[in-house]
């Protein structure tokens, strides 16, 4: 019964998945790993054996502060982030790593709106800045004449992937439950409405892990705080203690 690991878009609410994996590293091992926007970064390091101490560092460390930065001048065209720390960030972290278990990660064609899943040795840093690349938080990604954009845009939580790969059970890391503002709601709604109707699987063993609350607002999500981010750490690990007894830990 191969189970996932499936982590989901959120920006620096991703630190919260950081926490989550260090309660999860110590009861299982995923089979395979998927992941979307932020989540596929995760996704590639602990896929890569990242040390869930490590990924916690890199969270708290001035790699995750310098990670975001607006443009200057602020260039809505191209995006209101400057895509060039990202784009270190990234190299680095597939320099790092490489996948020990399957891996995935997910991005969305534009204008066409279609779910991508790009995985194992296909994946390079291109495919995971395109997954990363928010509509207009960052310039959308070119790769063989097709432009595409973050992967959480039509689905947070990538489970469709993990069950393209062959899981039969997911353990879902979502730190984006809820759009942090009320007019992203609105705007992502609106591109729901006339993308592909959402994946469903009725009889998929699904565990997912949740803040109980919004971990904060949209500015959040893209101004680094110390404070903030241990507070998300810490959040992750209490919600996966929360389900670290259940039987989904079993053989």
């Amino acid at each position: 019964m191969p189970c996932a690991l499936v982590l989901s878009a959120g920006g620096l609410f991703a630190a919260y998945q950081a926490g989550a994996w260090k309660v999860l590293a110590e009861h299982f091992q995923p089979d395979l790993v998927v992941g979307a926007s932020a989540g596929a970064l995760n996704g590639w390091a602990i896929a890569g054996g990242c040390p869930a101490s490590e990924l916690i560092a890199e969270w708290i460390g001035p790699a995750a502060a310098g990670l975001i930065h607006p443009r200057r001048p602020i260039l809505r065209w191209c995006g209101w982030f400057d895509p060039a720390p990202l784009a270190r960030h990234v190299q680095e972290l597939f320099a790092r790593f490489q996948p020990r278990v399957p891996y995935a990660l997910t991005m969305v064609e534009v204008p066409r709106l279609r779910r991508v899943c790009v995985r194992g040795e296909r994946v390079m840093p291109a495919h995971l800045m395109a997954s990363c690349a928010i509509p207009c938080g960052y310039p959308p990604v070119r790769l063989d004449g097709r432009w595409f954009v973050d992967g959480g845009l039509l689905d947070v939580v990538p489970v469709w992937a993990a069950v393209e790969m062959g899981a039969t059970r997911v353990i879902a890391v979502n730190a984006l439950p809820r759009m942090p503002s009320a007019t992203l709601r609105t705007a992502v709604r609106l591109v729901r409405a006339v993308g592909p109707a959402p994946a469903r699987f009725p009889g998929l063993d699904v565990i997912e892990i949740r803040p109980a609350a919004p971990l904060g607002a949209l500015r959040d999500s893209i101004v680094w705080k110390e404070a903030n981010i241990r507070r998300w750490i810490g959040q992750g690990q209490e919600d996966a203690r929360a389900l670290a007894g259940k039987p989904w830990t079993e053989e």
